[in-house]
């Protein structure tokens, strides 16, 4: 496992290693789309903002399928004429080399996959600056809890990843709202990160929902003021799955933990963040300082040396493109744990890359 790195190497990680380093496991995408992510210049989740309502159905579609069944095109970040292929494809290489099983949980996504999937909410997230994003998160919480109980039942270990466009501006809400320094901190699809526009939407939707960041009682408001339906899904998986669980994702998750240590005071003790080596060098963003501020959770992440790729698209992410998503930093994450080579693991991306593109 030398080819995972902990941001910080201290006895917790290396135990949560040794302890799952044997373990099956499931892996979990949770979906979402929200109003939000049609803010032009938000993110890049998508070639236009109006096509990010498309980006979890076709993400989740080609780590099940090989291809997109909603729409002909493969989600894809375009900046000035380039596009770099969605983060999807790491995941499918993933599930292809293990031959996994992949679950997809749809909290709240407007276009819905055409592949088999468990619904927890059919209602998308709306525009955050309106200060009511998310309708009954408190429900949402609450299913994700029976589910992750469930799958507490099937699995002695859980991946969860997501596909939600804007996430990383919602879940600047969610941190925001619940008191966390968390601006210029999370990063983005985009190689220039609009921390500006994201704190300028984050604090109209404060202001309509009449909250000021940091003084509020009941931790979901901050969910239905600001956020995104997937957040409360993932943090009830969480809160009813019994064993260990691996966060498979950047800068959102974090505020999955901070919801759950609002609302259950969460025993962190078997839970981890696996992210991309995009998301931890991205000098615009600082993961570590948010998670640190919400408690002592291991961060891992794993470098697929894209550099030495033969394409095009995948040396983009080294520019600062897409840098994660679909659970892909968690894919990586579990593929090294199975003794898989990041070298392997890159070939195996660029032939999923050949096929679909």
């Amino acid at each position: 496992m030398q080819e995972i790195n902990s941001l910080k190497n201290t006895e917790r990680s290396l135990n949560y290693l040794d302890e799952i380093k044997d373990k099956d496991f499931l892996f979990t995408c949770v979906i979402a789309t929200t109003e939000t992510s049609c803010i032009p210049g938000i993110t890049g989740a998508g070639a236009t903002p109006e096509l990010t309502k498309y980006t979890p159905a076709l993400d989740t579609e080609l780590v099940v399928c090989g291809k997109p069944l909603s729409m002909s095109e493969i989600p894809q970040t375009v900046v000035e004429g380039s596009s770099t292929p969605t983060p999807a494809v790491i995941t499918r290489a993933v599930v292809e080399l293990l031959d996994i099983p992949f679950l997809v949980v749809d909290a709240g996504a407007e276009i819905k996959p055409k592949i088999p999937y468990i619904e927890l909410n059919d209602k998308p997230g709306k525009d955050i600056r309106t200060g009511k994003a998310v309708d009954k998160p408190r429900s949402i919480y609450e299913k994700g809890k029976i589910l992750g109980k469930f799958l507490s039942k099937i699995t002695e270990y859980l991946i969860i990843g997501e596909s939600t466009p804007a996430g990383t501006t919602t879940a600047l809400g969610v941190l925001t709202a619940l008191g966390y320094n968390a601006s210029f901190k999370v990063s983005a699809s985009l190689p220039e990160n609009p921390h500006g526009l994201k704190r300028k939407v984050v604090m109209e939707g404060l202001k309509n929902a009449n909250i000021e960041p940091g003084n509020i009682d009941d931790p979901f408001d901050a969910v239905k003021a600001v956020g995104d339906p997937m957040i409360p899904a993932v943090a009830g998986i969480c809160a009813g799955f019994k064993n260990y669980i691996t966060l498979a994702g950047g800068t959102q998750m974090p505020a999955v933990c901070a919801l759950l240590k609002e609302v259950e005071n969460f025993n962190f003790s078997k839970l981890a963040i696996a992210t991309t080596v995009f998301v931890v060098k991205d000098e615009s963003s600082d993961i570590l300082n948010i998670v640190e501020q919400i408690g002592d959770i291991p961060v891992y992440y794993v470098d697929p040396h894209f550099e030495k790729s033969n394409h095009e698209g995948l040396k983009r992410y080294m520019e600062g493109h897409v840098k994660e998503g679909v659970g892909a930093g968690g894919a990586m994450f579990a593929a090294v744990l199975k003794g898989i080579t990041t070298d392997e693991l890159r070939k195996e991306i660029e032939k999923v890359c050949t096929v679909v593109f």
